[in-house]
This record gives structure tokens, sequence and C-alpha cells, in this order.
């Protein structure tokens, strides 16, 4: 029997944990509205909560320090003439932050150099407030999500029940970029350089917006469901990952191609579960983990992003529901500790619980691989600057190092080359859009399936080669290899998925997995993911030397390709960009170690059933001896 292989990963055994009671933030009063928003918001320095407030909307801000429980007399920030639906900070300004309202205006506000959330009262008991520096105006109806820009200071999007989402320059209260949409936007995201926006509507459609040319570069159905969608930027990539509900009410995770929506989702949907709060994702580029928070229950799932596909890691489980969430920069954590993320939930509307994600190690020296260098509170450009056309391939990035050092921040270049390709070459991607109808015309899918047809005749050769270059015992699942002719169909089926993975991407790095002994541990894995995460693999030298490559047509790469099933159960949808030849070879060594248990158990119950017919002749036998024996009496 072969040993137990499971995905080598830094992050496999990352895990959540809560802090003292007596670190909580409580005596809130966090708003009752349904409105769908975070409820909370954070820079690390501070909090914002929207308030449940009379006589027009209110939030109020806590300073991470004054931990405990609030005084009934607490300072709120005023203005609004009606409730508050969202705030945000400036992520180069720790003191400014901004609000949107039900009144259709965008309050700009200041915390004070003295504010104090606990000792607020003056010798009366009297609490002063807090006044709006100023308010932007232009939307005619709610503000309902406002977000700052990621690399230019001072550049704000709003979106608002008008069916529009406004960039504003806060500096000089003007909105000169106006997007339109169809129906009200429910959520957004900038791209990792701020050149574009990705925005999900109630018309269930996912866009993609050159935000200072006012044009969609990439649109497509999202999720099917009726309810609310949330859309996050996967960092320095191409990517986008959705939460929403299927037509059933399944809650789902998707991966997107930001420039190729129309071609659909990556791997297909993640079916998470039926509960019905609102997933909240947030995605940590630096340890590329995404992390979604429902809204309703306690539990807050963590996934690592990789090969275009998401490996559930763990999830932080807990019998208090959350309904606000936020994520707090990278520069708040505790990098002494190993901590990768910090992040605050709102409890019971109460409080408001802190918690932090650790990576699980025991070197006193700074983790350097899991702390690469993370985008700073440096801003890259002006508000003037962005406007006028000037464009930066990201943020501008700090060493994580001095943190641990307790040294002055050290900032570092922009890191231009990721893996899916930068900013800067994807205004080039949008021509594809352009190219979408000749790639689903009649022809190209004939021409597809023939492709794919000429690759499967191929594939009993590769079967035959993976299986060679195995070094495992001969067993009676070797037997049933032979004779089961469903056996040989999927090794077809998964090694002409090879061959279109390798002609996409040639170059891929395939060392991302690693092999435990039998005995090692595994993450709990989700229903979605039981199939695909538990996978083995055989040599990759073997297999590189034994499996040759041909080049395939890109009809043959965009043509659909069935689902592969085990044990009677389809598996998860597979991306081909997700696909490679080490994953199709560790899907089949995990069929054929499912084979070797399923011929083992059937070779011990033969076993167990000859055992039971020796006894019942022996005592058969037996009666025959005594008749006869009695009858010759």
């Amino acid at each position: 029997m072969s040993g137990k292989f499971v995905r080598a990963s830094k992050y496999r055994h990352v895990f959540g944990q809560s802090t003292k009671k007596e670190l909580f933030y409580e005596n809130l009063k966090v708003t009752i509205n349904a409105w769908d928003s975070n409820l909370i918001k954070t820079n690390g320095k501070f909090i914002s909560v929207t308030w449940n407030s009379s006589g027009g909307g209110a939030f109020a801000v806590v300073p991470v320090e004054e931990v405990g429980k609030a005084p009934d007399q607490i300072p709120l920030f005023r203005g609004h003439t009606a409730q508050v639906l969202d705030t945000d900070f400036d992520p180069f300004d720790e003191r400014m932050l901004v609000s949107g309202s039900d009144d259709g205006r965008i309050g700009v506000w200041e915390i004070p150099a003295t504010y104090s959330f606990h000792n607020a009262q003056d010798e009366d008991g009297n609490v002063e407030h807090v006044a709006p520096v100023k308010f932007l105006t232009g939307h005619q109806r709610k503000v309902g999500h406002v977000l700052y820009h990621p690399t230019a200071q001072g550049v704000l999007a709003s979106s608002s029940l008008d069916h529009t989402v406004r960039l504003w320059n806060v500096e000089q209260g003007t909105n000169p970029i106006v997007l339109t949409h169809p129906d009200m936007v429910t959520s957004m995201s900038f791209s990792y350089g701020g050149t574009y926006l990705a925005t999900v509507c109630r018309d269930k459609m996912l866009r993609v917006w050159d935000i200072r040319k006012g044009e969609v570069v990439s649109e497509g159905m999202g999720h099917s469901g009726p309810k609310n969608q949330r859309v996050v930027w996967l960092g320095n990539s191409d990517r986008l990952a959705t939460t929403g509900f299927s037509k059933l009410s399944d809650r789902q995770i998707a991966v997107w191609d930001a420039f190729n929506l129309e071609k659909g989702q990556l791997g297909g949907f993640y079916n998470v579960d039926q509960s019905s709060g609102i997933l909240m994702p947030f995605y940590d580029d630096s340890n590329k983990i995404l992390y979604v928070a429902g809204k309703g229950d306690g539990n807050i799932r963590y996934y690592e992003f990789q090969d275009d596909e998401l490996y559930e890691l763990s999830e932080f489980q807990s019998t208090e529901p959350q309904r606000g969430f936020a994520v707090a920069p990278k520069r708040s954590v505790n990098v002494k500790e190993n901590e990768v993320l910090r992040a605050y939930k709102t409890v019971r509307d109460q409080c408001i619980e802190p918690i932090s994600f650790f990576v699980p190690r025991k070197a006193e020296v700074f983790q350097d691989d899991i702390y690469p260098d993370a985008p700073s509170g440096k801003p890259a450009l002006t508000a003037e600057e962005w406007f006028a056309g000037k464009s930066v391939d990201g943020p501008i990035l700090f060493s994580v190092q001095s943190l641990y050092d307790g040294s002055d921040p050290v900032f570092c270049p922009t890191d231009n080359s990721p893996a899916r390709g930068t900013e800067a070459s994807s205004p080039k991607r949008p021509a594809q859009k352009n190219s979408s109808p000749a790639r689903s015309s009649p022809v190209r899918r004939e021409q597809a399936a023939a492709s794919d047809a000429a690759t499967t005749k191929t594939a009993p050769t590769k079967a035959s080669a993976v299986k060679a270059a195995s070094p495992r015992p001969s067993t009676d699942a070797d037997k049933l290899l032979q004779t089961d002719d469903t056996v040989n169909q999927m090794l077809q089926k998964a090694c002409s998925f090879d061959e279109v993975n390798r002609a996409e991407n040639p170059a891929r790095d395939t060392s991302g997995w690693d092999s435990d002994d039998e005995k090692s541990a595994s993450p709990k894995l989700s229903p979605m993911r039981k199939a695909s995460n538990s996978r083995t693999r055989l040599s990759p030298q073997a297999v590189a030397h034994e499996t040759p490559h041909r080049d395939l047509s890109p009809m043959a790469r965009e043509s659909p390709r069935p689902r592969l099933q085990v044990d009677g159960h389809p598996t998860t949808p597979l991306s081909a960009k997700s696909m490679d030849l080490r994953q199709s070879v560790e899907k089949l060594s995990a069929l054929v170690q499912q084979l070797d248990t399923v011929a083992t158990k059937l070779a011990a119950a033969a076993d167990e059933k000859d055992q039971r017919i020796k006894k019942l002749e022996e005592r058969i036998q037996q009666l025959i001896d005594s008749q006869s024996s009695q009858r010759s009496r």
C-alpha cells in the first residue's frame, strides 16, 4: 500500500484564534439596519462602527488600544440626516475616513489628534461629537458603498441606488468619472494597480471597467441566485473571486479571468453550504489566502489560491454569529508571533471580537517566506496624477522585516512581474473580447471536438507509461486495472486533460506538491473539495521521462471537457489551467490507492468466506461419519 500524499503548502496548518474576553470591545450599539455592507472597517489603528442611533445617521470610531467596555456616553461622528450605510478609511492617512449615507451624500471626516473613545467626557459629563470636514454631493439617491483607491491618494469610488459608480477627487470635491449601470451595484473592488474596477450588480452581471475610459472591458453572468453577490480582486493578478448563491440557494465561490468574463468561471462553482447569509470575501495577497466570512454564522473559512484553484485550508468556527467583519492591513500583524492576518467581527451587535490567524512555527527568527513585501501607507500617485492618466503597476511596498526589527519602514519597489501578468499588459487583453464569437462558433466547436477525439486516441499509451512509472508492489488492484474498462476510460480522460493543460502552459511550475507519511494529518476538507484534494503522486522524473507532450490547437484548449468521476461521484469541475501533469497523475494514483483498498477488503472477505465454508464442510463430514457409525452398529 502506498503512503498518503498531501499538497505541500506552508499555510496548510494556519489556524484562527480569538483573543481573551478582556480584549473585546464591548457595550457597542451596532446598527440594526439591514443594508448589505460590512458594518465595520479598520485601518489597524482605528475601527469604525456603523452606529444604531436616532436623529440622523452616525457612526463611531474606536481606537484599537481602547479595549474593554465602552462608557454609556461616547463621541459619535454626526452630520448625516439619514442612516450611515458604509464607511472606509483613507489607506494613506490613518486619521481620514469617509461615510456613505441614505441621505445621498458622502461625508469626509478627520479624527481629532486628541480623540478618545473612552475618555471623551468633560467635567460636566458632556461629550462633544465630531463634525464632518465636508460633504461630497452628486448622487441622486442613497450611497450604499464607499471604497478608497489602492494607489492614488484622495481618489474614492462610491456606488449608489441611482445605478452609478462615481470616482471622486476628494480634495476638490469633484466626480469627473461616472460609470453607469443598469441596476444598483452591490459590490466593487479595485485592481492591484487601480486602473480597473470590478463591479457586481443586481442584474447578476459581473463587469470589469477601464475606469478612466469609462468602458466595460469584460462582462459575464455571475451567480444565478437572487441574493446579492460580492467581488474581490485577487491581488497582483488578473483573477477575480466572487461569492453568491445558486438557484437552489447554495452559497458559492467562483474564480474568474478578469478580462475574459464571458468565458465563465474557472473550474466551476465551489459550493460551500446552504446557509442564507451572504459571504464576505477578503483576500490577502501576501499569502495568497482568501478569507470568507458568512453573515449570520460564526464560521470563517479560508482557502489558498494556487493555479486558478481554491484549496480549502481550514475553518475558524464560533458559536457567535457575525454580521460585520473587517480585516486590518498587513502592517498591523504581530510578526514575532507569526500572525499573518488580524480581523475583527461583530458579536450580537453589542461588541467586537478580535481574531488572529497564525502560521504555527517555533523558529525565533524573521520568517521571510511568509512575510513578503506588503503594501505600505505611502501613496504612489496623487489624485491629480491619476485623473490625468498616470498609472502604476501597484502600491508602494514596504519590507515587513522592519516590523520585526522595530525599525523605520523600508520601502521597496513594486513587483512588476506577477505570475499571471501585470496591469501594464492588461489593456491588450480586452481585445480578446471581440474574438469571443469566433471561439463559440459551430465550426470552431466541431474542430475542438475533433481535436479532443484525436487526443483521446493517444491516451492509452500515456496511461500505460504512467502505470509503468509507478514503483508500487503488485496487488489485486493491478488485476482490476487490467480488466476493468471503466478505469481505462477514466485514465484516457485524465491523460487528455493533461495534454490540454501542457499545451496551454508548458512552463508551469510543478513543484508545489510534496508527501507526508501515511499517518500525517491532512486538513479538514469540505464536500466541495474532498474528491479533488485527496491526491497522491508518482515520481515526476519518471513521468516526465516516459510521457511525451503534443501541442494542441487553441480550439482544443477551449473545448468543453467532461467531469471526471471517482467512486461514482463527479468531482469538482476542473479548470484547464489548474490541472497539470502532477495533479493528473496524483488523481490516478489516488484512484489506484482506492482500488487497492477495495481489493484488500474483497480479499479479506473472500478469506473469511473460505474459512466459513471449510468449517461447514468439516461439520458436514462429521455428521456423515456419525451417521455411518450408527448404521454400522
